[in-house]
């Protein structure tokens, strides 16, 4: 099952995505892990330090056909970032993790980009889940780099213009025709007095609120001094509504 998880910025998409993991993986530890985000900050939520990213590759596999024409040793260019790839894939216990970086400067290098998503697609058959923490807003669906996703969860802030984010991602998703098995929308640090209104909101709208995570002191605090959020302890309440989501998700 591949996961990806949008949302406009500020509204908590890595946060979620790092508990969403955590949750995950005391279901198995065969899971691929993907920082699609060009600010990369789900690294740092998740307590891994990345020595390189598919953005360094691709410029550095620039920098050698720009010096030398082609690739030494009669390699081809997808099988020189086939290899890349599995030297910068990140293992942990829990999941494996594979960070896209920044995009390239100036240039178009489309086909790189696109042999790099056929290596992703490829790479993922052989994890039970895939987690991808897409870029903030809407440009991951018109470049279509969330194409074969089976769950889309947008996350969103507690209020209607948060929700509306999330139904101009549906109505994009539809118009592109890029075709997700389901579509849901997490509402994050809601107060207690405004679950109803959410709600409420999200049913005129015509969405499938799928979770309520309320805001939390302890998740702020991690925040605030920059604790790994996988740390989190377990009790943790909003840790446990997002097992809850996992379990809704996971039929």
């Amino acid at each position: 099952m591949i996961i990806a998880v949008s949302g406009k910025g500020g509204v908590g998409k890595t946060a979620f995505t790092t508990l969403l993991i955590k949750a995950l993986s005391k279901k198995t530890n065969n899971i691929l892990v993907v920082d699609a985000d060009p600010d990369s900050n789900l690294p740092e939520t998740l307590g891994v330090e990345v020595e390189k990213t598919v953005g360094d590759i691709r410029e550095e596999l620039k920098k050698i056909i720009e010096r030398c024409g082609e690739i030494p040793g009669g390699m081809s260019k997808l099988d020189f970032l086939k290899s890349k790839i599995y030297e910068i894939l990140v293992e942990t216990d829990n999941y494996d993790l594979l960070v896209m970086g920044r995009p390239e400067g100036s240039g178009c290098y489309c086909s790189v980009n696109n042999w790099l998503r056929q290596i992703i697609d490829n790479l993922s058959g052989y994890y039970d889940y895939v987690v991808i923490d897409t870029e903030a807003g809407l440009e991951h669906l018109s470049r279509r780099t969330t194409q074969n996703v089976d769950v889309m969860i947008v996350v969103t802030d507690p209020t209607k213009r948060g929700l509306g984010t999330a139904k101009r991602i549906k109505k994009l998703a539809n118009e592109l025709d890029v075709k997700f098995k389901d579509i849901y929308v997490v509402a994050n640090k809601v107060k207690e007095e405004d679950k109803e209104i959410i709600k409420k909101y999200a049913d005129e709208l015509g969405l499938n609120l799928i979770g309520i995570l309320p805001y939390n002191k302890e998740i702020a605090e991690y925040d605030l001094k920059g604790i790994p959020l996988w740390n989190l302890p377990e009790d943790n309440e909003v840790y446990k509504e997002v097992e809850k989501i996992v379990n809704r998700i996971i039929k």
